[in-house]
């Protein structure tokens, strides 16, 4: 007799994941010379949005016009003489929400970045850590002195 799937019980591993810590791009648009990663970077922040909506999203921040013709150059891969400057690609960051492009730069470093909510958790990991080392040194110097070892 075949047994019946149990319908009642909540599978915890198929409808959850880990939330995503570290933002950083795609790692197949991260490919390449930095230039082209730059646009291509630009290109996928700007997908599914209205373009002219966010030139003049950056007018606004940056306090200078960013024409539709300029945004267009910036993720075009083929303009690479007209680059996007980092003061409007932190605008594009804010306009768009597109955290990923803010994890882009660290990550070429190795770093990541991260919410500032998990700021105190990392610091407490690391302060756990030291004390675990310092626990090990302390235990070592204990069971040499205790063994007459000097």
């Amino acid at each position: 007799m075949a047994r019946r799937r149990d319908t009642s019980t909540l599978d915890i591993f198929s409808d959850w994941a880990p939330p995503q810590v570290a933002v950083a791009p795609a790692p197949e648009d991260v490919r390449g010379p930095m230039d082209l990663v730059i646009a291509r970077l630009i290109k996928r922040a700007l997908e599914g949005r209205d373009r002219s909506e966010i030139a003049a999203a950056l007018s606004e921040v940056l306090g200078r016009t960013v024409s539709l013709s300029t945004l267009d150059a910036w993720a075009s891969p083929a303009k690479t003489s007209n680059r996007i400057p980092l003061d409007a690609f932190a605008a594009l960051i804010e306009v768009t929400d597109d955290m990923s492009l803010l994890g882009w730069l660290p990550e070429q470093h190795g770093y990541v970045v991260v919410p500032a909510k998990y700021a105190d958790l990392i610091e407490l990991h690391l302060l756990e850590e030291r004390e675990a080392e310092i626990a090990r040194r302390k235990a070592a110097l204990t069971a040499r002195y205790k063994g007459g070892g000097r």
